[in-house]
């Protein structure tokens, strides 16, 4: 039974089901509103789901139910006509994001404390947090190119979303395929910080969860023998 509980994926495996359905969404489907619209409800689906899961404060909860609505709201209104820009729907997308890997950092690690052992659960937990910094880094890129002024890849190349998500994973991943590049000092700094973050959490945060599934906590086992 025990062991059963280490491979199930748990609530954390809704999660990164749900943000894997976003990134496909959002990379794969024609831009138009009505797409954007399902994107910021994924968004908000997504940063909800990874606030129960982590078993916030009622007020953090409160806090994610009022992004994911103004997130909403905000797309709506860009549809609409409403005086709301594209470059604004990307900074509320962005902010809708940025409260979900620290929640998840949260309940991950009250996962392991509670279970005492590294479970699927918590590797489900540690890829969802990998693949919302790429959504969040994207729609940083998307932003960055409808309100700096200047386009945001060389050349004059459309910034879409699903260039900012591919050139956002890619970076990510430090795959590098040379086809979008930014432009701007501040576009690369901001890819530095991106490709550093995500060699450094794969090497540190997604291996040391990775090499030690389904063991048990020493201290936990010497302590609970008969367990």
């Amino acid at each position: 039974m025990v062991a059963a509980e280490r491979l199930t994926p748990g609530p954390y495996g809704l999660l990164l089901g749900s943000v894997a359905v976003t990134v496909a969404v959002q990379g794969a489907l024609p831009s138009s509103n009505v797409q954007q619209l399902i994107v910021s409800l994924l968004l908000g689906a997504d940063l909800l789901l990874a606030v129960r899961v982590a078993r916030a404060a009622p007020r953090l909860m409160a806090l994610a139910t009022a992004l994911a609505a103004a997130g909403v709201a905000t797309n709506l209104l860009s549809w609409l006509g409403g005086g709301v820009g594209d470059g604004e729907v990307r900074v509320l997308n962005a902010a809708v994001v940025l409260l979900g890997p620290p929640a998840v950092a949260v309940g991950v690690v009250r996962t392991l404390r509670t279970s005492g052992a590294v479970r699927l659960e918590a590797v489900s937990g540690v890829l969802s947090l990998y693949m919302l910094m790429g959504l969040l880094f994207a729609f940083v890129f998307g932003a960055v190119d409808r309100l700096g002024g200047h386009p945001f890849f060389m050349d004059g190349t459309p910034a879409t979303m699903a260039r900012c998500l591919y050139f956002s994973f890619t970076t990510l991943t430090t795959v590098g395929y040379g086809d979008l590049t930014a432009r701007s000092d501040l576009g690369h700094t901001l890819c530095v910080f991106e490709a550093l973050i995500g060699q450094i959490y794969l090497v540190t945060v997604v291996s040391l969860i990775v090499s030690n599934l389904g063991r048990r906590d020493h201290a936990l086992s010497r302590a609970r023998p008969g367990d």
